[in-house]
């Protein structure tokens, strides 16, 4: 017979997938340690099974449209801080995929959106982000410099989309008809979500890089957004040439 501490361990490095397998093997073990595991497993698969439900009504919008052909997720981030670029994301995802845990990517973990980030690059149909960067941002403002990122990006997918949906935007350069505005979107379609998530680990992967370059800012942690520190730095060593001059003006 398996000891406890031999099951313990097998627990721990179960999948969210293999609890149901774990419970048919040892609900019957009458041992109060492995009734606990038991007891861990089923609240892990109710967890999953109420992730999964979620996961379907985001699919909503997808499936009202899947019939027209590509239906493209477009997102944008980083419209808030002072210094760095605004990102975009586009994605098409197959219409039988299951990726568990897609949300707004302010509502995710760093860890979370990482792992995301990776499973989404692999199964996506088409995935592509685009930049508009600060110069662009202080030329044009950010809301059109955000309308050029998405533009962008939709042109760099590797299939045309026949709609796109969107985090309640029209974006002027794309097609009218095509596009269809959704409040909250990021929150409530599985493309929109899986286009900020892309263009969030995208963003925030660079300004790391960018930190290493001005690191008297902390773009590393704060990804370019005016936290006090920032903001500090800011008046100490002035601003940088990755900083959005239409954005600082108070602070310099």
């Amino acid at each position: 017979m398996e000891s406890i501490s031999q099951i313990k361990d097998y627990y721990k490095s179960l999948s969210i997938y293999e609890y149901e397998t774990f419970v048919e093997k040892y609900a019957d073990d009458d041992r109060d340690g492995i009734k606990k595991l038991v007891e861990s497993a089923n609240k892990k698969i109710k967890a999953l099974e109420a992730e999964r439900a979620r996961t379907e009504k985001m699919k909503e919008f997808e499936r009202r449209y899947e019939e027209m052909g590509y239906v493209c997720g477009i997102d944008e981030v980083g419209r808030g801080p002072l210094a760095g670029p605004v990102c975009a994301g586009a994605v098409i995802l197959p219409k039988d995929t299951e990726i568990l845990y897609l949300n707004d990517s302010k509502k995710l973990s760093e860890k979370k959106r990482e792992e995301l980030y990776d499973i989404i690059m692999e199964k996506a149909v088409g995935a592509a982000v685009a930049f508009a960067s600060p110069e662009r941002i202080d030329e044009i403002n950010i809301l059109q410099a955000d309308y050029e990122a998405m533009a962008e990006a939709v042109g760099k997918l590797p299939v045309r989309p026949d709609i796109l949906l969107l985090d309640a935007v029209h974006v002027p350069q794309l097609e009218e008809y095509k596009q269809v505005s959704i409040i909250k979107g990021d929150a409530k379609s599985v493309s929109i979500a899986a286009a900020s998530i892309i263009a969030k680990v995208t963003r925030d992967r660079l300004m790391k890089e960018l930190d290493e370059k001005y690191p008297q800012y902390g773009f590393a942690s704060n990804k370019g957004y005016g936290s006090a520190a920032h903001i500090e730095a800011l008046k100490k060593y002035g601003p940088c040439e990755i900083h959005r001059r239409s954005f600082i003006g108070n602070f310099i």
